[in-house]
């Protein structure tokens, strides 16, 4: 009999509750442990963390190599930790949703995607070389709607996940059976028409904030 992973949620039921906010668990996988989640950013916060952003875009890189590839097209920015009342808010949310305090978190991350911008499947964790410090579960949060494309693609899953504004989906793959973790590979399809912008938040499995 093979026994379940733990997981680092313990989702019950079909709401979330944080200090700030009630969110709706729209849909879910077991294991590895995904859900599609709603109302975890108000329209208001989409907006203003895109025009927080818009003039601090660079062309995105890659993993811990930090370098330019054909595998990820789109732009993007880190917010400072914490620099900001409205960062501050939403890093704090994301940690309570996400069961890991914010000393774990990677600073929050804007991506925006044009018209055939893409992020072709790829693991959020890292994969190459002596990690001490690795990821273990990742936040995807919409802020805008997409008019066409776009979609968070999970190819071993056969999931699509729908961008909408203030939609989030969460994995993670943190698991002792690596065959877990490898079915979180994972896309950024194509932007079709109009554009894409998501805000990121990675967790690491110890501290990785020391301020």
């Amino acid at each position: 009999m093979t026994v379940k992973e733990q997981t680092i949620m313990n989702v019950v039921g079909n709401k979330i509750h944080t200090s700030d906010q009630e969110i709706t668990i729209v849909g879910k996988i077991d294991e590895p442990l995904i859900l599609i989640l709603d109302n975890v950013l108000s329209a208001m916060e989409c907006e203003a963390l895109i025009d927080l952003a818009k003039s601090r875009l660079q062309r995105a890189k890659i993993g811990s190599t930090h370098l330019e590839s054909d595998v990820r097209t789109n732009s993007s920015m880190f917010f400072e930790e914490s620099e900001n009342e409205l960062v501050l808010k939403v890093e704090t949310r994301v940690s309570e949703l996400m069961g890991i305090p914010v000393s774990h978190a990677e600073p929050l991350q804007i991506l925006h995607y044009k018209a055939g911008d893409q992020y072709k499947p790829h693991y959020d964790y890292f994969t190459t070389g002596q990690v001490v410090n690795n990821r273990i579960s990742t936040l995807v949060m919409y802020l805008n709607d997409v008019e066409e494309g776009g979609e968070t693609y999970f190819p071993s899953l056969r999931l699509s996940v729908m961008p909408k504004r203030g939609r989030a989906v969460y994995f993670e793959y943190f698991y002792n059976d690596n065959l877990l973790n490898e079915l979180t590979l994972h896309a950024g399809n194509p932007v079709t028409v109009g554009e894409k912008w998501v805000a990121t938040q990675w967790m690491r499995r110890q501290r990785h904030r020391y301020l």
